[in-house]
């Protein structure tokens, strides 16, 4: 079973037209890539191919574009089928339907073409000039199977251009990179590791597959437990620095234990136990080698193609204006993380930290729906991640908070034990709801009554009665609010 699912990394037949998913690839640039500690990425030569067919895959061909190509020789391309105009026309619901029907056609009538060539015994009388056209493709193949063994329905293939995909994941990708690297610098690993969201999940943060895989990394639930929290309040699969941490260390355990980054890598997708099995089969660790001779059940298209495909990634990266014009990519984030001693609603923290529910949620997507709605608290020893200018604030606005709910479930917990506060606690209950009373609070955009009740650990009656509203009275951003006693 793959460690990393497929779907939301790069291995796209024409069904998951929806999906938006990638097929893994193999790229072209300098003969060895440089790391540090732990060696080099190499790159094999015979991979030359596969790398150029990624390469246009990942730049070059459209959203709109459907490639048929031979599984095996990625060089190998019949024909490239462009849907621009049908995208123009027909509805978004119709579209998928539509484009897989003609795909299916088109990859059948390959299939005749190529049965056609084999039955006339490779002689060239009476070729259409399209099946001339196909021949030319096989030029340099000698086996006189040729044409039949490349009409078997696996060996037809058709891959969807990611160029509009694969360019917002560039530009995403200079919010994280800095602190990736960081990430992989500590740990001794070559930092162009760094490009395999590109190649995974195009940076989306919120990806997730079918199988379960989420996050940029795409961790799916087994291998992620192994290095994250997965649970009902956090998923940190889908903290793009955090599930980072996770990788490199994965990564670094699958080098440590085949011995090379080709195999290391291919075992982000294929499973180390599963790239073991086959370096046994094969008796060689050369990627090269196991590619072509190793058959094993579960090695498909994915397997074979994930670490070229990682270089393909890596040549674009290094020059994306060479393929994409003038790029723009996000900054990276100025952020600080503080760990919370105590759960907290995240309306509430949002509100102490002076941003927005949707603000701070981007800045920890981590984070799971019921609790940035409110329904759940967000557990104890999180780690929040804040704008650095705002950490002192927020850290000030904390403390208050949590002095206040501390007083307040002591005061609660002597009520249910039957016990009246003695007189030195009602005194100083008294002086605290004295300082309480005169404590004022400045309305942020977006809070409402509920979120700040919860801030200050009151019920909305209490803040509407000190304050003369209404019922369900809408607030106004700067308006001021009397904290009364909680």
């Amino acid at each position: 079973m793959n460690t990393v699912a497929p779907t939301a990394r790069a291995a796209v037949v024409l069904g998951v037209w929806r999906s938006g998913v990638v097929s893994l690839a193999l790229v072209t640039m300098a003969a060895l890539l440089p790391g540090p500690a732990m060696g080099v990425l190499p790159y094999p030569p015979e991979l030359r191919p596969q790398v150029e067919f990624w390469k246009k895959v990942f730049a070059h061909y459209s959203r709109n574009q459907v490639v048929i190509h031979d599984s095996w020789q990625l060089d190998r391309v019949y024909t490239v089928l462009d849907f621009s105009a049908d995208a123009a026309d027909l509805d978004n619901d119709v579209l998928p339907a539509y484009v897989e029907i003609r795909v299916n056609q088109e990859k059948e009538r390959i299939r005749s073409l190529l049965l056609n060539l084999h039955q006339n015994g490779g002689q060239a009388a009476g070729w259409s000039a399209e099946e001339q056209r196909l021949a030319a493709l096989f030029r340099h193949d000698r086996d006189p199977d040729k044409f039949l063994r490349a009409a078997d329905p696996k060996r037809i293939r058709a891959q969807r251009g990611l160029r509009e995909k694969f360019l917002e994941g560039l530009r995403v990708a200079g919010r994280y990179l800095p602190a990736m690297e960081a990430i992989f610098r500590a740990e001794g690993l070559p930092v162009e590791l760094t490009r395999l969201p590109l190649v995974e999940s195009c940076f989306n943060v919120r990806a997730y597959s079918k199988a379960g895989a989420a996050g940029i990394w795409q961790f799916m639930p087994s291998t992620g437990r192994l290095f994250l929290r997965i649970d009902d309040a956090v998923d940190e699969r889908r903290d793009p620095i955090e599930s980072t941490k996770a990788a490199a260390k994965f990564l670094k355990r699958n080098y440590e234990k085949l011995g090379t980054w080709p195999l290391a890598v291919t075992a982000y997708n294929h499973g180390p136990a599963g790239v073991a099995r086959a370096v046994e089969a094969v008796g060689s660790r050369d990627l090269v080698e196991i590619i072509r001779r190793y058959n094993g059940p579960r090695f498909g298209f994915a397997s074979r193609n994930f670490y070229a495909e990682l270089l393909a990634a890596i040549e674009i990266d290094r020059e994306p204006e060479r393929y994409f014009g003038r790029l723009e990519r996000l900054p990276p984030w100025d952020t600080e993380v503080v760990e919370l001693p105590q759960s907290a609603p995240f309306p509430a923290l949002a509100s102490m930290a002076g941003l927005s529910s949707a603000e701070l949620a981007e800045l920890n997507p981590a984070l799971m729906p019921r609790v940035l709605a409110g329904q759940t608290l967000v557990p104890k020893d999180f780690r929040l991640r804040l704008p650095r200018a705002k950490r002192r604030a927020f850290e000030e606005r904390y403390a208050v908070w949590r002095a206040g709910r501390s007083q307040q479930l002591q005061l609660a917990r002597q009520s249910a034990e039957g016990r009246r506060p003695s007189y030195r606690q009602s005194r100083t209950a008294r002086a605290s709801a004295g300082a309480k009373a005169k404590r004022k609070h400045r309305v942020q955009p977006g809070q409402t009554l509920t979120m700040i009740a919860r801030m200050y650990g009151l019920k909305v009656n209490e803040l509407e009665r000190e304050n003369r509203l209404r019922r369900g009275a809408r607030l106004r951003a700067g308006q001021v609010l009397v904290i009364p006693e909680g």
